[in-house]
């Protein structure tokens, strides 16, 4: 005898796409956090790395009555200025975690540069005079910026 029985194996195409939309709202969200993760760890980074650099500028003023010039902290050559007195400070902490590449300081903080500022202006540590204070700035991703001055 034949069964007039269909067998029905397999899945319909409307339980395919519920699937695949389940999925990619799944995937969205996963990503969605995942770059708020990747967000507010660099913004930490951003925040060690400042305060790194105040802990080596305050060292440098107990030694000597001053700070140093955007010039000479940005001075990274073989027997320069950071490497006879920022010793012992990760070269990478010059550089903003979205631009590893460039390892200097900038005038003004950008989204891919910190800022170190002195003052007063025009101060040279020579015949402009001394520069007796600085403000670092980092630009953070999750808006806003954050910000150290000198201790004196």
């Amino acid at each position: 005898m034949i069964s007039l029985k269909k067998n029905n194996r397999g899945f319909t195409i409307v339980e395919l796409l519920i699937v695949i939309v389940v999925i990619g709202i799944l995937a969205a969200l996963v990503i969605v956090t995942y770059n708020g993760i990747q967000q507010k760890a660099r913004d930490t980074e951003r925040k060690t790395d400042i305060k790194a650099l105040q802990g080596h500028m305050e060292a440098y003023w107990a030694d000597n009555a001053k700070y140093p010039t955007l010039t000479q902290a940005n001075d990274a050559s073989a027997g320069g200025f950071r490497q006879t007195n920022f010793k012992g400070l990760d070269p990478a902490a010059f550089a903003d975690p979205k631009n590893s590449a460039s390892q200097q300081l900038c005038a003004t903080a950008t989204s891919s540069c910190y800022g170190y500022a002195v003052t007063p202006a025009g101060c040279d540590n020579g015949a402009g005079g001394d520069c007796t204070n600085y403000t670092l700035t980092a630009d953070l991703e999750s808006g806003g910026t954050f910000s150290v001055q000198s201790n004196n």
